[in-house]
């Protein structure tokens, strides 16, 4: 769930951002779904030099029981601790990780690395896979797979790839660098951006290593339900929980 101003909100190539809801009422509805985990972004958290909405995450973690993450903002061991505190499960960190990569070793050191996930968004431009910061706003000169595996050096514990040229595009997880990126690293790895139909998280599954598939707009919208999905999945022999 991208967090707008305290709301659920979905873009497509991170831009074209349109509401999607309450985002407290929403997790609810997941967990009744029996979705496996929770991601919360506040979008634009970094841009505006503000740390994530403290209160939403004692909220969300007051009404749910299964495990979450939560990212946008996050610059130091201090700003991990308010949020494990407040019920978070894991953080997700995107620029302040390629600002400074010794953070991941510094959450990872007094959290463990299961509570660290790198968000990876990716573009691909000049013929390269790309990292870019800010909300998909800055490109940088890391390439993608090289970033990932030094992610892993660090401490992370898991990596969340987006791939910012399928992002609400519907038109199916980036197979290419999704198993690029999966290969070349030996964490879990969730696949990000682009779900539109059920079979393009069976594909994502099939053809790369990944470990989970992130989608948010055919939940929100309610075009494909979570227990319809995970049935589709085990009919196709894809071990999932």
């Amino acid at each position: 769930m991208d967090i707008k101003d305290g709301k659920t909100v979905k873009g497509i190539n991170f831009v074209d951002i349109r509401d999607a809801g309450n985002p407290v009422e929403l997790a609810k509805k997941y967990v009744e779904q029996k979705a496996d985990e929770l991601v919360f972004l506040d979008i634009t958290a970094t841009i505006e030099n503000r740390t994530t909405l403290i209160e939403l995450v004692k909220k969300i973690a007051k009404e749910i029981n299964i495990p979450f993450t939560v990212g946008g903002g996050i610059n130091s061991v201090q700003d991990v601790s308010k949020l494990i505190q407040a019920g978070a499960d894991k953080v997700s960190i995107n620029s302040s990780a390629v600002k400074n990569p010794k953070l991941i070793s510094e959450i990872s050191k007094e959290f463990g690395n299961q509570c660290v996930v790198v968000a990876i968004d990716t573009k691909f431009i000049d013929d390269e896979w790309r990292v870019f910061v800010h909300g998909g706003r800055t490109a940088t000169e890391l390439k993608t797979v090289d970033w990932a595996k030094q992610a892993e050096q660090f401490g992370a514990g898991e990596i969340l790839l987006t791939s910012m040229n399928n992002d609400g595009t519907k038109q199916g997880f980036d197979i290419d660098i999704t198993n690029k990126v999966s290969s070349a690293v030996n964490i879990p790895v969730i696949a990000s951006g682009g779900a539109g139909q059920k079979e393009d998280f069976k594909n994502v599954f099939e053809q790369t290593s990944a470990t989970g598939a992130l989608a948010a707009s055919i939940f929100h919208f309610g075009e494909i339900p979570i227990p319809e999905l995970k049935q589709y999945l085990k009919n196709n022999k894809i071990n999932i929980r």
